[in-house]
């Protein structure tokens, strides 16, 4: 084989390995991304059906209900706009609470509920996830709109 010959089956290796390696970490960051919707997005139908995503807001007062089992307890989560019902099975943060920020991942399912399979509440007085603290003020901002 001849020196250019070689070179040229060195480059065009290192392309395809190249762009081997660059798909397969595409490929591993496409299926951990997880989105957030909130209750309004899932209501306009922004949200998935059976992916994983995010939800947020508030824990709406006196929607906390608790199975017999004590593990599987049904909620519902508010942007002050719309409401999104939610069911999930496990222990509940610490700071888990009616009137709260809490921000949930799960899948939405064809009835319209979220099952959750991690519930994430917040750690102090004054903090509220981003994500859910700025769907809060845009719902704030749409029912400020004038209607046409």
């Amino acid at each position: 084989m001849k020196p250019r010959h070689k070179k040229i089956s060195f480059i065009a290796l290192a392309v395809f390995g190249l762009s081997a390696v660059t798909l397969l970490i595409l490929n591993t960051f496409s299926s951990n991304i997880v989105f957030f919707h909130s209750p309004t997005d899932i209501s306009e139908g922004k949200a998935p059906i059976n992916q994983t995503f995010r939800l947020g807001g508030m824990v709406k007062d006196n929607s906390v209900k608790h199975n017999k089992d004590g593990l599987k307890v049904s909620f519902t989560v508010t942007d002050t706009i719309k409401d999104i019902n939610v069911t999930y099975k496990g222990i509940l943060p610490d700071l888990f609470r009616e009137g709260q920020g809490v921000v949930v991942q799960g899948k939405l399912l064809q009835t319209g509920e979220f099952k959750a399979d991690q519930v994430l509440a917040k750690h102090d007085e004054n903090y509220m996830p981003p994500e859910a603290k700025a769907a809060m003020e845009q719902a704030a901002r749409t029912l400020l709109l004038p209607k046409k």
